[in-house]
């Protein structure tokens, strides 16, 4: 069964920086592309950045480019998220799920719980 588990999120002051992890079980991690996708209150769900399988080639939201780097680590199964320069337009629950590049993931069925990131002034 394909699950999700992103680490807990948190508050952090508009500036700073926060990293979120997601650990992925029940499929064969290193032949997917992988992707961070993020809520905010009111609004639909949004792509934020992908990776492809063997971490070469990556791709962001024009919202978050410069400010946010995706990486992975295919022993440990797990897909990270580097988030510096914070804005409160970032504040949003926070998923990771299979993909590239795409509004719709891969098992668009099968989400984790999110992690709440707030963005405080």
């Amino acid at each position: 069964q394909v699950q999700f588990v992103e680490s807990v999120g948190g508050l952090v002051q508009t500036g700073g920086s926060l990293t979120l992890s997601c650990s992925a079980s029940g499929f064969a991690f290193s032949t997917v592309s992988m992707s961070w996708y993020r809520q905010a209150p009111g609004k639909e769900r949004e792509l934020v950045a992908s990776i492809s399988t063997a971490g070469i080639n990556k791709n962001y939201a024009d919202s978050v480019k410069g400010r946010f780097t995706i990486s992975r680590d295919n022993a440990k199964r797990t897909v990270s998220l580097q988030m510096n320069a914070l804005r409160s337009e970032d504040t949003a629950v926070y998923y990771c799920n299979g993909g590239w590049a795409s509004a719709i993931p891969r098992w668009d069925h099968n989400w984790g719980q999110g992690t709440q990131v707030t963005v405080s002034s």
